[in-house]
Order: structure tokens, then sequence, then C-alpha cells
């Protein structure tokens, strides 16, 4: 009985995680809110957490409480080609993916890019920029910055490609849960919008050599964050990486 309660708990909070009820970064309800709402043990709600700790989607810290990781869809983030990212490598690979991918993209973009785009570049930054402190906007306006690069480019074939990524290649940093998260955020989300800035900066002036080693210089730090962040996670879970 107690294994169906605690099944049935798990369930409604992933639905709502991944339906964005609850947001990446949002705190889950506390545990006496679910013992109330759904009439369980403290039992029950404390292994439906667990069992979404194991799935990724959810970080406990003691003191704090519980907070949603980004989802991934339909089970699983997947890479190009519908390729599962399921561990800390399979994210670096992703990274260093979109590092040849949006390298490119944004050296077109220095070339090809029309006012409209390069308006649309600008306003994804000031969008960033605003969602400092609120993380599941941060997450949506990072990715709609890197979209806006791509369409840029003038190739719908790159902003085809960061479409079927999808947001959840820029995923909720576990390390900005922790005790010390708003020292964390500060300094890391001034830094990405230093080099956002970048290569905003080298799309204007049209320097597509500019430009390429911007985003190559944002995504490899990119990749030192996500290993940086991930430290002491356990083995073989994907618990968010950082843009």
């Amino acid at each position: 009985m107690t294994r169906n309660l605690t099944a049935d708990l798990a369930a409604d909070l992933r639905m709502r995680i991944v339906d964005g009820v609850i947001q990446p970064g949002d705190k889950l309800p506390s545990e006496n809110a679910l013992i109330s709402e759904f009439g369980v043990s403290r039992t029950v709600v404390r292994a439906a957490l667990t069992r979404l700790q194991a799935e990724g989607l959810v970080e406990t810290e003691r003191g704090r409480g519980s907070f949603a990781l980004t989802p991934p869809p339909e089970g699983l983030p997947s890479g190009p080609g519908g390729r599962p990212v399921t561990t800390l490598e399979d994210r670096v690979q992703l990274l260093e993916f979109r590092m040849g991918v949006e390298s490119e993209a944004a050296a077109l973009a220095a070339l090809h890019r029309s006012d409209r785009q390069l308006q649309a570049v600008r306003k994804a930054l000031a969008d960033f920029t605003a969602s400092a402190g609120h993380p599941a906007h941060a997450l949506k306006a990072d990715f709609e910055f890197h979209q806006a690069v791509a369409a840029a480019s003038g190739n719908p074939f790159y902003a085809s490609c960061l479409a079927s990524l999808g947001p959840t290649m820029i995923a909720m940093p576990r390390a900005r849960l922790l005790a010390d998260a708003e020292h964390y955020a500060l300094g890391h989300f001034n830094q990405v919008v230093h080099e956002h800035e970048s290569v905003v900066t080298a799309i204007a002036d049209g320097d597509p050599t500019s430009s390429s080693a911007a985003m190559r210089t944002h995504l490899a730090n990119s990749r030192r964050r996500l290993r940086a962040a991930t430290t002491g996670s356990r083995p073989g879970a994907v618990r968010g990486a950082t843009e």
C-alpha cells in the first residue's frame, strides 16, 4: 500500500514538473503541505521525493526544501538524432557539438543578419539580463538567445538544429540550489551575461571571426562550469548543465 501511495505522489509531482506547473528552480510544496494535500504520511512524502531525486527531477537541500530541476522531454533529454543525454559525459559531448554548430552560426550571423534579426538578438540578451534571480525565466531567455543567434545566421538548418535540441540543452544548474546559491548565482550569471554581450557586439560589428570566437569561448566556459557544477553529483546522473 505504501508503495502505491509513494508512486501516486511521485507521479503527481512529476507531472507538475514536466508540465511546467512547478518550473525549474521553483521550490516544491513543503512536506507538511504535501501531507495535508494528499493525506499521506511523512514517510510516503520522503520516499516520493527520493524517487524524484533519483530521476534527476528534484534536488533537496537540508533545511531549505526540495527544488525542481530541468525536466527532460518525454523522459530523457535528447541530443541530435534523438540520442539520449543521460550522463555528465553525454552533456559535455553535447556542448562540444554545440561549439562547432553555434560558433559557425555566430560567424554567419555577423555576415548575414538583418536589422530585425540583430534587434531580436539584442532583445534576447536584454531578456536574459533581466532574468537575474529567476532561474526558470533565465533558462528560457538563455535558450531564446541562442535561438536568435542561430536564426540570424540566415541558414534555417542552424535554427532547426537548436529547436530540435530544445530548452533542455540549457538545464537548471544544481549549484544554484545550494545554500550559497545567491553568491554562486551572482558571479555565474554576470559572467554569462558578459559572454553573451561579447557575442552580440561582434555580430553587430559584422566581424565573423570575433563572433565565432566569442561563441566558442562562451560554450567552452559552459563546459567548464558544467564540470564544476556537477562535482560531487552521484555518478551517471545529469543534475543540470549551466550556460
